[in-house]
């Protein structure tokens, strides 16, 4: 006798499995559509990480009310203020983005939050990835130590002196090739530079440091001047994506970064 086949695995299929929602039944079914579709799996470890972006950077303010002038005058059952749903998570840190990026302002250090991880130097961190490519990021004939045409060579030498295995993402997609690597120190041991550059000579640097191994994926948002990073610690390196770009662009390309290192 003939068996029915399976529902189609929906959108909302997929959401529900995220945020650990999903039947227990249903979730074999999902995890094998998602393993048979790696475009779709990458999309979702996408959404997980700025899921994890958002609950690092605002999780605390989500037991407290919207301000007033951003409710609405209409609509105000009693109880709102008690509504937990993932709608009304993701309303209250869309205001919070809004509220942190008026009160930081157009210059000095941000949203920095992340106390731990690297051995307890978060906002340390990202200042040298930044300080880095400032550094590094205007030089013309010498912005890197080992070109992209050595590149098996530079990430074999780079993953030696870090301790731990390195990759040069691709990030072709966004439009960013690599220009090379150069090995860096700052006060906590050895750290590396990897340089992309787009075609109209815009670029990017990824700087990296061994961490510690606990799991901290959360992404970490900091801003000095027209400079702007988006780090964070995963499989025992500390990861920071830096560049004179809008912070849009910058999360667009972090999320490709981090999609790459964990494909």
């Amino acid at each position: 006798m003939d068996t029915e086949p399976d529902d189609p695995v929906t959108e909302a299929d997929l959401h529900a499995w995220l945020d650990g929602e999903l039947p227990e039944e249903r979730r074999g079914e999902v995890e094998r559509h998602l393993a048979g579709n790696p475009d779709l799996a990458r999309r979702f470890e996408r959404y997980r990480a700025q899921r994890a972006m958002l609950q690092g950077a605002f999780g605390p303010l989500i037991d407290r009310p919207l301000p007033a002038a951003l409710v609405p005058p209409y609509g105000r059952a009693p109880g709102w203020q008690a509504m937990r749903s993932r709608r009304s998570f993701q309303a209250v840190a869309a205001a919070a983005v809004l509220l942190v990026f008026v009160a930081g302002g157009a210059g000095g250090w941000w949203l920095r939050g992340w106390t731990g991880g690297v051995g307890g130097g978060g906002a340390a961190f990202v200042a040298d990835a930044v300080a880095a490519h400032r550094v590094f990021a205007v030089e013309v004939r010498h912005p890197v130590e080992v070109g992209a045409d050595q590149e098996a060579h530079l990430v074999g030498w780079l993953s030696k002196r870090l301790g731990k295995p390195l990759q040069a993402p691709r990030l072709a997609g966004k439009g960013y090739d690599l220009v090379g690597g150069r090995l860096l120190s700052d006060a906590r041991g050895p750290a590396a530079q990897l340089m992309y550059q787009d075609a109209a000579g815009r670029r990017i640097t990824l700087y990296v440091r061994p961490a510690s191994d606990a799991p901290d994926t959360s992404f970490r948002f900091a801003q000095d001047g027209n400079v702007q990073a988006f780090y964070w610690r995963d499989n025992g390196l500390a990861w920071a994506v830096t560049g004179d770009l809008d912070r849009v662009t910058l999360s667009a390309i972090a999320e490709e970064v981090y999609g790459a290192l964990n494909s």
